[in-house]
């Protein structure tokens, strides 16, 4: 009579190979392994058609390196895009000169975005003021104009010393 394992056991182990299966036991290229890798390699599939104060839109080709096993677009991407556009956007409205910080992010999924289409990010200031710099994004399919991805981001400004 074959013993059955345990739910535990049987879930610790389905979670494992699971992990191996999406690539747990991969390392990093050391060519990868210097500071800000990642914003330059997601930049580089981003492609700005117009750019204006408060204002930002863009096409973002969908490449298999930000898919996930499933084809479409990997949502740790779309959150590395919210990033990158996002900062790029309050930089349109907060002088150079001002240091800013992320402090908070959101992310809807509400669609997927299939290998080898584009998506058009709109980005727009929705307030800026002297503290804190509030962002909205919409990400569409090109294709079809189909709301996939929506989210907001929250800068805060760092204040600066006055002696």
């Amino acid at each position: 009579m074959a013993v059955k394992p345990s739910t535990s056991s049987y879930s610790s182990s389905y979670t494992l190979d699971f992990l191996k299966i999406m690539g747990i036991d991969e390392t990093v290229p050391e060519s990868c392994n210097i500071s800000g890798f990642y914003s330059k390699f997601y930049a580089s599939f981003i492609k700005v058609d117009h750019i204006q104060r408060g204002r930002i839109s863009s096409t973002i080709t969908v490449k298999p390196p930000t898919c996930n096993s499933y084809g479409t677009l990997h949502g740790g991407s779309v959150g590395s895009y919210a990033e990158v556009l996002s900062t790029a956007c309050a930089r349109t409205v907060v002088a150079e000169d001002k240091d800013i910080f992320l402090g908070e992010i959101s992310v809807s999924y509400l669609s997927a975005a299939p290998i080898d289409s584009e998506v058009v990010a709109d980005v727009s200031v929705v307030k800026s003021g002297r503290n804190v710099t509030v962002i909205a994004m919409e990400f569409k399919l090109k294709k079809t104009g189909t709301l996939i991805y929506i989210a907001h981001a929250t800068f805060y400004n760092t204040p600066v010393a006055k002696l």
